[in-house]
């Protein structure tokens, strides 16, 4: 798997993500870390609808892939993944986008389509938090006990784990969430966490 990741929207070195995937190829793009409950729905749509026009504009087929409708149906999910080329997961609350990926069956199927090398993932945010080994380290920033959906009333601190200590975005940035990051950091440090801290702007690229 191929991965872009950048700690604010598409990040600076964006034209990267034309070195990683084929002309036309489509990506589904997934932003169920929004549906927290309180959201703005009219900021959650304007926001999709930007992220969807701006892959479109780089010269990729988008769609929106919202893991809601495959609560429960995680072969039909599979059939989507297949399908395409690659994803993009947005911002917002991990915790919210973790439950959306145990109650459609993602994290099963992710285990899988890490071992294709050629499948793309990007994202920002709660789109790269969520592959860190645990989302403890988060825990000051996103709310770990907002449950929109029904199922699940507990907590999911268990990431994807393709990274074995946290992703920090947002650092010393012109963010909202920038000082809350701080003191994640400094919770890291003070528990012997290891971490990679990034200003908005900063990505990272990574084949697995």
């Amino acid at each position: 798997m191929k991965f872009y990741l950048s700690s604010y929207k598409f990040g600076n070195d964006y034209t990267q993500i034309l070195n990683m995937l084929p002309k036309g190829a489509k990506i589904g793009h997934i932003n169920n870390s929004r549906d927290w409950l309180g959201v703005n729905e009219e900021n959650k749509q304007k926001a999709l609808k930007d992220e969807m026009e701006f892959l479109e504009i780089l010269g990729f087929q988008c769609e929106h892939l919202d893991l809601k409708e495959y609560f429960g149906r995680e072969k039909d999910l599979k059939i989507k993944l297949d399908s395409l080329k690659g994803i993009w997961v947005c911002g917002g609350n991990t915790f919210v986008l973790r439950q959306a990926m145990r109650l459609s069956g993602f994290d099963n199927i992710f285990k899988d389509l890490q071992k294709d090398e050629n499948f793309f993932w990007g994202g920002y945010s709660a789109g790269i938090c969520i592959l860190c080994d645990s989302l403890k380290y988060i825990d000051y920033v996103d709310d770990a006990n907002n449950f929109p959906y029904i199922g699940i009333t507990e907590p999911i601190y268990e990431g994807l784990g393709i990274f074995d200590y946290a992703l920090l975005p947002h650092y010393k940035s012109d963010h909202e969430e920038s000082e809350m990051i701080d003191k994640e950091v400094e919770r890291c440090i003070n528990n012997k966490w290891l971490f990679k801290a990034l200003k908005d702007g900063e990505i990272i690229i990574k084949n697995s």
